[in-house]
């Protein structure tokens, strides 16, 4: 991965408080996976940032390496990598992603 794609995938985790890579938009997702973690966001009102990796082959390429995660989506929550897909629903299930979003300071629909 190049430096400039390292610093734009660094920029986006830096300036959004809750930043999530996925194929699509929220509005129209591209993959059910990236659907399935914006409808969990989407539920809990959270305010985050999505990039469309796929408006871009080098961060489709370079998010997996940056996070060394094989797959997309990837959600970031203040600058930490939470998780793919599975991990997100585990963690919605379970009420630990609302932990983490108090944890970390983010509002969200209680």
């Amino acid at each position: 991965m190049d430096d400039n794609t390292k610093n734009l995938i660094q920029n986006h985790i830096d300036n959004n408080d809750v930043c999530l890579f996925m194929k699509g938009t929220p509005d129209a997702p591209q993959c059910g996976f990236s659907m399935a973690v914006t409808n969990m966001l989407k539920l809990l009102n959270v305010n985050f940032q999505s990039v469309n990796v796929l408006e871009d082959q080098n961060i489709r390429e370079g998010i997996k390496i940056f996070s060394d995660w094989p797959t997309i989506p990837q959600l970031y929550i203040k600058k930490e990598f939470v998780g793919g897909c599975d991990i997100v629903k585990e963690m919605f299930e379970t009420g630990e992603l609302k932990k983490i979003l108090d944890d970390k300071g983010i509002n969200y629909k209680k």
